[in-house]
């Protein structure tokens, strides 16, 4: 049955302010386990490593360790709990005790530790549960009591249940795969598979839960392929692509440094007067072979910027060639990085000469983008003192039976050491894409290269380096105020914030290479809504999460949008559940030249005195290319334990937040030019605490409605401003 929550389990709506008392922060222990001296020890095995054969035969004797030797042992476990014969065996020569006393104490004390860890396992769930119920109710009641500023009607819905439809809808969804593979089969092996029954879903079409539209793009031949297909079929090269693959990377690397380098007539002046425009003509005279000719029905993108950023060019290295770090820098535009295998590592202790197999899915902060999937060789290489080069060129010629939708010819960046610290960048990106599939309100912005092109690249990389300084930074910032009270409080938060950027780019695009499940028929086309089961996740709530997200324009300048989101006092005239609340800003972290790039602690203190407060964490983020503000709930003895200093990946979070985006050209209305904007909103909502639970069709309503009200929240607050 669904209970719509607040946002998670983990947040829910406290009672307390910042400031827990320390005897309450010390009810929480790293290990679960309070020790305990001077109790008995039984020479019996048990435990997870019990040897038959080192079992006495005479009569199980009891033994009680003298103080000092529990002491010893207690110190000793804390480093090997999982001691060898020899450790063993000199412990108890140490202590006057024979190897076997030693190890059964061992094994007893394991045992001891996974008990009481489980306990305080079991009642940590009860206390969310309870925490869960209070949450559900505060939230269906905001939800309840907020009217849609359309219509004045309720913003929720009732509840309906689907679980009977449920094998009906899976046997649609395996239906539609087989007729997927059995199409490819019959068009690249000459031999179609066995065409299954039609299954009857007994059911309308509107409501069906399968995959739906959205991440799926249409081949020439006409077949459906699913937008994580290339990432989930591709594997390795074979042994006879590697000298191939080396060739076309050392040619990639000759090319890059002559695209990064060279002026005119290679690259034109861009009409705008920012960044280059290739000159196609020249590009094929200068460089004939390449990868060879434009696919029929794909056009061709490049762009170049440069920029100075404040990072090492050592460390600038490391990020581009370590796939994690990559994908991590650049959260919002590399939905999903894989690497194939590794070539070579380099040489001399460094990346000169790495080459590695990768696959990549880049992405749009928005449903309505496609992503684009490439398969490339990516290669590093020292051209001299303090001067390197990264190279990407699609291997999509290693894989003639499979269409592209994106290849990458060249792209990359060359980096130039600068004093103090700071780099230059000259990045070069340079596609070869089907980008019919993007949406209308999308294609403007495409078209002018900010959202997938080189200054994108080099804007997003120039505020993660203003950002990786600030966490790196050793001390409190004139720009921090509040709570924060010591430099690893300070970076705990920033970590924190980290990764809930980076989870609400996993559920805010096309992308569905990810744990999501997509949605169809949820009651609304204009709004994505994907499902995902959260179980053994520390940073997640565990049960049934629900992302919904909706693009749409609007004209009102950018800044203007961002400004009015991330500002604690504007909050609640879209935020439901702060809605009459007074928003206080509890702490702030400045991490960047512009004053928006900050990580905020705000606490909504409830206009209702028999409702609770909370706290959310917030980050916005701009730059030349677009903005975020990205929040989510948070609990507040966790946070304490952050802004101690303590360690936040264990900080359960869902995220939602806001995409803006430029729309990538002027619009005239009436003979005035309008200047506007691409705007998606996005929720990450936990539904039911228990992952094994069926999701209802309510749960999906009531996610529908709550980004509706919001979204005509935001436009009647900011349509009216501008009226």
């Amino acid at each position: 049955m669904f209970q719509p929550n607040m946002f998670e389990s983990h947040h829910h709506l406290l009672e307390m302010g910042i400031g827990t008392p320390e005897n309450e922060l010390d009810l929480i222990r790293d290990d679960g386990y309070e020790s305990k001296s001077g109790t008995d020890n039984m020479e019996a095995a048990s435990g997870d490593d019990e040897d038959p054969n080192d079992r006495p035969n005479k009569k199980k004797r009891y033994h009680r360790h003298t103080q000092l030797q529990i002491q010893e042992m207690e110190s000793f476990f804390k480093e090997f709990p999982h001691p060898d014969d020899k450790q063993r065996k000199e412990l108890g020569r140490r202590l006057g005790l024979e190897p076997l006393q030693v190890k059964f104490w061992f094994q007893n004390k394991r045992t001891q530790m996974k008990s009481q860890h489980e306990r305080h396992e079991n009642t940590h769930l009860r206390n969310e549960n309870e925490k869960l119920r209070a949450e559900n109710i505060r939230y269906k009641e905001a939800l309840h009591n907020a009217a849609c500023p359309s219509c004045g009607g309720p913003a929720s819905v009732g509840e309906m249940s689907f679980d009977e439809q449920h094998l009906r809808i899976e046997n649609v969804r395996l239906r539609e795969e087989i007729d997927r593979i059995s199409g490819l089969a019959a068009k690249y092996v000459g031999k179609p598979m066995q065409s299954y029954p039609q299954i009857s879903s007994g059911a309308s079409r509107s409501v069906d839960l399968g995959v739906s539209s959205f991440g799926a793009t249409r081949d020439f031949s006409g077949e459906i392929f699913g937008a994580s297909d290339l990432l989930r079929s591709v594997s390795g090269p074979s042994e006879a692509d590697k000298p191939m693959i080396i060739e076309l990377a050392v040619a990639a690397m000759e090319e890059l440094l002559r695209m990064a380098q060279t002026g005119e007539p290679l690259w034109l002046p861009n009409s705008d007067g920012m960044g280059h425009v290739l000159n196609e003509d020249e590009y094929v005279r200068m460089f004939p072979r390449g990868i060879g000719p434009k696919p029929l029905g794909l056009k061709s993108e490049a762009s170049r910027e440069s920029a100075v950023v404040i990072m090492n060019h050592i460390n600038l290295v490391e990020i581009l060639m370590d796939t994690n770090q990559w994908s991590s820098v650049f959260s919002n535009i590399v939905s999903r990085a894989v690497t194939l295998e590794i070539l070579s590592t380099g040489v001399a202790g460094n990346y000169n000469g790495a080459l590695q197999v990768m696959t990549a899915e880049f992405q749009v902060p928005s449903p309505l983008v496609p992503t684009r999937e490439t398969y490339f060789v990516r290669y590093c290489k020292q051209h001299s003192d303090g001067i390197w080069a990264v190279v990407d060129v699609s291997l999509d010629n290693l894989r003639p039976a499979t269409i592209s939708k994106c290849r990458r010819r060249p792209s990359g960046c060359l980096i130039q050491e600068l004093p103090n610290g700071y780099s230059k960048v000259t990045w070069v990106e340079h596609v070869e894409v089907d980008d019919r599939a993007v949406h209308n309100i999308y294609k403007l912005l495409v078209n002018s290269g900010l959202a997938f092109g080189a200054r994108r690249w080099v804007a997003i990389l120039d505020r993660q380096c203003e950002r990786l300084a600030s966490v790196m930074a050793s001390n409190i910032s004139s720009g921090d105020v509040g709570v924060i009270s010591s430099p690893k409080g300070r970076k705990s938060m920033l970590k924190l914030a980290e990764r809930m950027v980076m989870s609400f780019c996993t559920g805010v695009g096309a992308s569905t290479a990810h744990t999501w499940t997509t949605l169809s028929g949820s009651g609304a086309d204009d709004v994505r809504v994907m499902t995902r089961k959260s179980m053994d996740d520390p940073g997640r709530p565990p049960g049934i999460v629900l992302s919904a997200a909706t693009s749409f324009w609007l004209p009102v300048p950018p800044k203007r949008v961002f400004e009015f989101l991330r500002n604690e006092n504007s909050r609640n005239e879209w935020d439901i559940l702060s809605n009459g609340g007074l928003v206080q800003e509890m702490a702030h972290i400045a991490n960047g030249r512009d004053p928006g790039n900050s990580v905020s602690l705000l606490r909504v203190n409830s206009a209702n005195s028999s409702q609770s407060n909370m706290l959310i964490l917030q980050e916005s983020c701009s730059d030349a290319t677009g903005s975020y503000v990205i929040y989510a709930p948070v609990d507040i003895i966790a946070m304490n334990l952050v802004l101690s200093g303590g360690d936040p990946d264990y900080v359960a979070l869902l995220p939602s937040g806001f995409a803006i985006l430029p729309d990538g050209g002027d619009h005239q209305t009436g003979g005035i030019t309008e200047v506007g904007l691409l705007l998606t909103v996005a929720f990450q909502i936990l539904v039911d605490s228990v992952p094994t639970a069926k999701l209802s069709l309510g749960s999906v309503a009531t996610v529908n409605s709550l980004i509706k009200c919001t979204v005509e929240r935001i436009k009647s607050a900011l349509l009216n401003d501008a009226a």
